[in-house]
């Protein structure tokens, strides 16, 4: 899949490692999963558009550089919360929209329960953060509802990614690029990822 992209620098999967890890606590699966979204989103803006500026340095004025697009951030809820932190430290001028989804857990299909997004979307480079890319279902709706709002470049950023899901995605939405840290080896029949990490909302916050 050439919109796949799987991110393989060594920090990042050592950290992705440690967040597999059944032994690894809510504390510490949080801090972790903050800093691989961290590592992950410095890789998947390397290409942003810069603009210059003046600046003055204590010595000096000179030319410098500054992200010359609007950011807008959004976490697919509950999970995806668990990744905003991290990316609104690197970029704390991004705009923060939210959907609602859930799986529904016998046809496995997300049902929408909220949605507030910034109205700014048509310039603005969009960012969806979801730890799992399980099903592909909550992805193409969280999509669908961005571009039906007027969002043309979106970014689709997840920790862990299912075959299915990932097929789900690219099918539904080709020009979407997916960033991932695994492309794991497939779902269970409950629609969880295998090996994955377990279930990332109940892991970031101890229910």
């Amino acid at each position: 899949m050439a919109n796949l992209h799987i991110l393989d620098h060594p920090l990042i999967q050592n950290k992705l490692t440690r967040l597999r890890n059944i032994a690894t606590n809510n504390h510490n699966f949080r801090l972790l999963l903050e800093e691989l979204t961290a590592l992950m989103v410095y890789e998947i803006t390397r290409d942003y558009p810069l603009r210059e500026v003046e600046v003055v340095t204590p010595l000096e004025r000179t030319i410098g550089k500054v992200l010359d697009v609007p950011i807008v951030l959004v976490p697919i809820l509950r999970a995806g919360t668990g990744m905003l932190g991290s990316v609104l430290n690197l970029i704390p001028t991004a705009k923060v929209g939210h959907i609602g989804l859930y799986r529904d857990p016998k046809t496995l299909k997300p049902i929408e329960y909220y949605s507030k997004l910034p109205a700014e979307l048509e310039d603005a480079q969009v960012i969806i953060v979801d730890p799992m890319l399980a099903t592909g279902g909550s992805a193409v709706a969280a999509v669908d509802l961005i571009k039906k709002e007027g969002g043309k470049k979106i970014q689709f950023l997840c920790l862990v990614a299912a075959p299915e899901g990932a097929e789900a995605l690219v099918q539904a939405h080709p020009d979407i690029p997916i960033y991932t840290a695994a492309l794991d080896r497939r779902l269970n029949e409950h629609g969880y990822i295998l090996p994955g990490l377990g279930d990332a909302g109940d892991r970031i916050f101890g229910t």
